[in-house]
């Protein structure tokens, strides 16, 4: 008898995603699942013209190996402007830290004796048109311009005179911690777009093959565009559903065989029991089978041969510990 495709399909589905007793050997659980791994989604964190991508799809890198770079015309251009204004910020440091020159200070003295005999001048000829006042020879207006002149020039004498003390004193502390606070804006500015420089150039964080190419070269790409995904295929792991049962039997890190459809057999191990139950995923094709409670388990694979590919249907054949009344019983 001949049965239709679409029931010979449904029996096939149902063999994958099927777990039971191996019918030799009772204390072996022979279950059915799919072969997953680590993808990682590689991004640029940085926008700007995609300059160099030269993977494919399907090669194989390594960790730290490069694999984009972003243009960075700008972000140099900025560090260069950013060194000039540190050269400027630094130089004035330094003038503050020096203080006045020798020369200054000698011209601030010779200023400040220059405006003493000036101010000695006008005290003179204030005192020689109030004897001419007083003696009836003199006028009130010739007498208050003097007396003006003199005021100008004492109050030229205590300018230069402060002129002096600023300069023996030299920069103010305060004056002298913003001129180093200029210089560290500036050195953290270029601190920012050096790091910047260094992000434009992408590297792997894994070994893997490159299963997705998402970008290509002259692109201009947004800070965090994607680039590319790298899966780990040397850490892959199988996904299977076991019931309730047998959970009890199984131990993190036990061995596993795990086999391909084509009957080649890996090692492997447990590497994740759920402590919860879920019902069977959807992907089962009856809805008896739906409604069990069943546990996901994990089971690690040595694939550094990539013999296991994501999505890969295999079965994983474990070994049950014997149950607790049979170890009673012998006991």
């Amino acid at each position: 008898m001949r049965f239709p495709l679409h029931v010979l399909l449904i029996s096939l589905a149902l063999s994958l995603t099927a777990c039971g007793k191996d019918k030799e050997d009772p204390n072996r659980l022979v279950a059915s699942g799919h072969v997953e791994a680590t993808d990682v989604r590689i991004s640029t964190e940085v926008g700007g013209r995609l300059e160099e991508f030269a993977i494919r799809e399907g090669d194989v890198v390594r960790a730290g190996q490069v694999l984009a770079r972003i243009e960075t015309t700008d972000a140099e251009l900025s560090i260069a402007q950013a060194r000039a204004e540190r050269d400027q910020a630094e130089a004035e440091l330094r003038l503050r830290l020096a203080g006045a020159r020798p020369e200054e200070i000698d011209q601030a003295r010779a200023e400040v004796e220059r405006a003493k005999a000036e101010l000695d001048g006008a005290q003179k000829d204030l005192d020689r048109m109030q004897g001419l006042l007083d003696r009836g020879s003199g006028t009130t207006k010739s007498r208050d311009d003097a007396h003006t002149r003199r005021d100008m020039a004492a109050a030229g004498l205590d300018a230069r005179r402060e002129g002096l003390a600023r300069l023996q004193a030299g920069s103010r502390p305060q004056e002298i911690d913003a001129a180093r606070a200029r210089v560290a804006t500036v050195d953290a500015r270029i601190a920012q777009l050096q790091q910047k420089v260094g992000d434009a150039t992408v590297g792997s964080p894994l070994t893997g093959v490159v299963t997705e190419k998402l970008a290509q070269p002259g692109e201009l790409l947004q800070p965090g565009s994607p680039l590319c995904v790298i899966t780990d295929l040397a850490n892959a792991w199988v996904t299977v559903y076991v019931p309730g049962p047998d959970l009890a039997r199984l131990r993190l890190g036990q061995p596993a065989q795990v086999a391909t459809d084509d009957g080649q057999t890996r090692s492997g191990k447990i590497t994740f029991i759920a402590s919860q139950a879920e019902f069977t995923p959807k992907n089962v094709q009856t809805r008896d089978e739906r409604v069990k409670l069943v546990y996901e388990i994990k089971i690690g694979l040595d694939n550094r041969d990539g013999l296991f590919k994501p999505g890969m249907p295999a079965e994983a054949r474990l070994d049950l510990a014997a149950p607790q009344t049979e170890r009673r019983a012998g006991q």
